[in-house]
């Protein structure tokens, strides 16, 4: 099956809207299996998507809309994998890759130290055809 542009955009929106509120957590180490598997390596920082946490899809890619740095590290390490969750803080919603370009997370430093601003640059998700 190959979804059209409009139903890809639409299935990019619903993703993305689980997201309004959430939370992005950064590890280090690898990540789990799936989504569905507890959290591995140490919760380096955590940020907060906005209300309203992408902009509309179009040609089924949705980019993330600004975030607020987080000046306070949890601790010190190197990105190894960002967890995207619900507002509820528990709600799972992807695992994602994490660096400094070409990423799907891109941070402005993959060195993560306890009180050092964390910053992301870029995110985007795609919808698969």
């Amino acid at each position: 099956m190959k979804l059209s542009t409009t139903a890809r955009n639409a299935a990019c929106n619903a993703v993305v809207d689980l997201l309004d509120n959430g939370y992005v957590r950064i590890y280090s180490g690898s990540a789990p299996a799936n989504p569905q598997t507890a959290a591995s390596g140490t919760l380096l920082a955590e940020l907060r998507f906005n209300a309203t946490a992408f902009g509309a899809a179009a040609t089924g890619a949705a980019t993330a809309n600004a975030f607020t740095a987080d000046s306070s590290a949890n601790a010190d390490g190197t990105a190894g994998y960002v967890r995207l969750l619900q507002s509820d803080g528990s709600t799972v919603i992807a695992d994602c890759s994490v660096g400094t370009s070409g990423a799907d997370i891109n941070l402005n430093s993959l060195a993560i130290s306890t009180g050092v601003e964390v910053q992301i640059t870029s995110m985007t998700y795609t919808q698969p055809e």
